[in-house]
């Protein structure tokens, strides 16, 4: 599990890395012998893991060399490790990603997963019980909400960019917000009644976090039963957000660049078994992705911050 307090102890020796980083082909592995890379904690832990283990083991084989699977503590942790240079290959979430570039952070994306539906990006949604009396936003003043992280996209950053344009400061709306600190813990709050709505992460009706976890059978009724689709009602959908890229250094060799980017944009021809446990089978492929396609989420977060400091 990556911390950020581990990095300050491994940040000189990653420095020391990259600053010998080879401009021959033929050299880079002496000064990479191993790679490592950071993923957000969008799920819980274990799921994690499951999902990224064998994308750390393919792009082993692909690239050459070892590389380490780091399931971050928290979304800020992958920023911290990319610009300590201890991360040589970072998943972020879009909004991590722009607060990383924003403070920065030299990383560039170079691939983003394109879903069933075609498109490449994804949703932010507000849920409620269907049980529940809330039948709108309105209805939820002064209750309590469960966020994500204070980095995530869906989880934060979109429905306060999102809310606000519809008159709806979070802030001051809801009673009361709580980080739950992943995707999973958010829906786990609404759906055990610690919190009266969540936000989350939605690509389409039968693709989103909460249909991931649905078919793990890990959401429960109070009786014990299982709960279904059916029990969740959305109440808001934010605009369309690019979905979360895989990043390099920008401090890495051109050519070892090149073997990251191939090897991830190859991945669903190379290895589609592997490739299909990043998403249920749910994607398509990883495909190419520019940092300029992430200048709307950055222009998002800057936003955000400036609204904070004038509440």
């Amino acid at each position: 599990m990556l911390s950020r307090r581990m990095l300050l102890g491994l940040a000189a020796a990653a420095f020391t890395a990259v600053a010998q980083g080879p401009a021959h082909a033929q050299d880079w592995k002496a000064s990479y012998p191993e790679l490592t890379l950071a993923v957000i904690p969008a799920e819980n832990a274990s799921t994690t893991v499951d999902r990224y283990q064998p994308l750390a083991d393919y792009l082993a084989k692909q690239v050459g060399v070892p590389v380490k699977l780091n399931v971050a503590s928290d979304y800020a942790a992958v920023i911290e490790a990319q610009r300590a240079g201890f991360a040589q290959i970072a998943y972020y979430g879009p909004a991590s990603y722009a607060r990383a570039v924003i403070t920065g952070v030299a990383t560039e994306p170079v691939a983003v997963a394109r879903h069933s539906n075609g498109l490449t990006g994804y949703y932010s949604v507000l849920y409620v019980k269907a049980e529940s009396p809330y039948k709108s936003i309105a209805d939820l003043k002064g209750k309590k909400l469960a966020l994500v992280d204070p980095n995530s996209t869906s989880g934060n950053n979109a429905p306060r960019f999102y809310l606000h344009q519809q008159g709806y400061e979070v802030d001051s709306f809801f009673g009361s917000t709580v980080y739950a600190g992943s995707h999973d813990n958010a829906v786990l709050a609404l759906a055990q009644g610690t919190a009266d709505a969540a936000v989350n992460a939605w690509n389409s009706e039968d693709d989103s976090n909460l249909t991931r976890m649905l078919s793990r059978n890990i959401l429960k009724n109070d009786d014990g039963s299982v709960m279904k689709k059916s029990d969740f009602r959305i109440l808001f959908k934010s605009g369309f957000l690019p979905e979360g890229p895989y990043a390099v250094l920008s401090s890495l060799p051109g050519d070892l660049k090149q073997k990251i980017t191939a090897a991830l944009t190859q991945m669903s021809k190379n290895d589609k078994v592997d490739f299909d446990k990043l998403s249920d089978g749910k994607d398509l492929e990883l495909a190419p992705i520019t940092a300029k396609d992430y200048q709307g989420i950055i222009d998002m977060v800057k936003f955000n911050d400036a609204q904070r400091r004038t509440q």
